[in-house]
């Protein structure tokens, strides 16, 4: 694991604003400073939602994404960044602009529809998704729906999944994290309802599993985008591919079996649970990313 220093890895977000603080660049902020990180933004989306639903989502113009974007880059030293809620065609199409010739690892979170059903990418957007921002992508993590998509197919069986991610390859994407929540308690190598697992496709064709034990909440909200969040600080911080993936799904396990519930639907995870174990005297990135 990497050193803490006193010059934190600068991890980019780009991404939808979530004012419920579960998910979205609420969500990336928490998580890259949980994990030793410091957090930036390029704000995509302005959208009106809580625990029970989205009411309503705001964009700013393109040309203003796109100058968030290379007024960060320009001063700031990014060791990593992420995108998440992109929302339509022409922002899709500023964020790739910005980030041509980047020298840094991207996580793509391909983020489509929202956990409670209201979409977060509008249709004629998806081929831009494709086109624009997976051959950018040095890690693309989509949920089974997400992957479905982009593939064009459906996934029903660990050979599906398999043939899913090598079609995400072909499209351009460097390494592909089939994100295994949405499997309705199917493992992605066979039944085993007490893990859940990821399927993690890499560009020589290889491919790895990597599991957790499931955790029995209804309180998911802004798991993607914690998972990704925390992949890309990771990869930031200088670990491995492997290693960011499975130490951030150790982060977001823990972070899930203290899962609560704020408001009158489904809860985020916590966050900032780190921090409730420096209070009782652990080493809050030590305990939070010990094996449960």
């Amino acid at each position: 694991m990497p050193e803490t220093t006193r010059r934190p890895a600068q991890i980019l977000t780009i991404a939808g604003s979530d004012p419920g603080g579960g998910a979205g660049i609420q969500a990336d902020l928490k998580t890259i400073a949980m994990l030793g990180g410091y957090g930036m933004s390029v704000i995509t989306a302005l959208t009106a939602q809580n625990s029970l639903g989205v009411t309503g989502i705001e964009a700013p113009a393109p040309g203003f994404v796109g100058l968030q974007l290379s007024t960060v880059l320009e001063d700031f030293r990014v060791a990593a960044a992420k995108t998440g809620m992109l929302f339509s065609a022409a922002i899709i199409d500023a964020v790739a602009d910005g980030l041509e010739g980047k020298s840094f690892p991207l996580v793509v979170d391909p983020v489509c529809v929202s956990q409670s059903g209201h979409r977060l990418l509008e249709e004629d957007a998806v081929d831009a998704l494709r086109r624009r921002m997976l051959p950018l992508a040095d890690l693309l993590t989509p949920n089974r729906p997400e992957a479905e998509l982009l593939a064009g197919m459906e996934i029903r069986s660990p050979e599906a999944a398999r043939r899913a991610v090598g079609r995400l390859l072909a499209l351009g994407a460097r390494a592909v994290l089939l994100k295994g929540g949405h499997f309705s308690g199917e493992h992605l190598e066979g039944p085993d309802p007490g893990r859940m697992a990821d399927l993690l496709g890499l560009a020589d064709g290889s491919f790895l599993v990597l599991d957790q034990p499931r955790v029995d909440t209804e309180n998911t909200h802004g798991t993607g985008c914690t998972l990704s969040a925390a992949i890309a600080t990771g990869l930031g911080q200088g670990l491995g591919l492997p290693q960011a993936v499975a130490r951030a799904q150790r982060y977001l396990n823990l972070a899930l079996r203290h899962s609560f519930a704020p408001g009158h639907g489904a809860g985020p995870v916590a966050h900032g649970i780190p921090l409730a174990l420096l209070a009782r005297g652990a080493d809050p990135l030590e305990a939070a990313l010990r094996e449960p």
